[in-house]
């Protein structure tokens, strides 16, 4: 035995069923874009706060090999977290001005792409985000580590 209910199962299975549905599915997938855009957006500036009041003021005091990592490592974390904010900003809000076509056939099969089509670019973003949130924390260590010349 379960432990449930036939009226419980059945009203389980209903939902189940519910969820499944292109429109249900579209609505999660946006969600959860939406919740990864706004905690990219919020790691980002908590990083550059942590650099900018921990790292080093002047990377021109450092050596020629850490401040080149330094910088390689903090443009490249720049442009992954702007590609990443790029993707979550699209993959919430599409395109400007894109028409609507009334046809129900159109409209189911446009929900199930565009629910794969978010889970897709949110997933992509979500490890561009996470290396350029290393990137910025390597590059902080490098400054700590290396102080620079004397």
């Amino acid at each position: 035995m379960s432990g449930f209910t036939e009226q419980q199962l059945r009203d389980a299975e209903l939902r189940v069923r519910a969820m499944a549905a292109p429109p249900e599915r579209l609505r999660a997938a946006l969600q959860q874009a939406e919740g990864y855009r706004n905690f990219l957006a919020t790691l980002t500036g908590l990083l550059t706060v942590v650099f900018v009041l921990k790292g080093q003021e002047n990377l021109s005091k450092m050596t020629t090999g850490p401040r080149w990592w330094v910088i390689g490592l903090l443009a490249g974390a720049f442009l992954l977290l702007l590609a990443a904010s790029w993707m979550l900003v699209s993959a919430v809000h599409e395109r400007p001005g894109r028409t609507v076509i009334t046809d129900a056939e159109y409209l189911l099969t446009y929900e199930k792409e565009r629910a794969e089509s978010i889970v897709r670019t949110t997933a992509w973003a979500r490890w561009m985000g996470l290396v350029g949130v290393l990137a910025v924390s390597a590059a902080s260590l490098i400054t700590w580590i290396w102080p620079g010349k004397g």
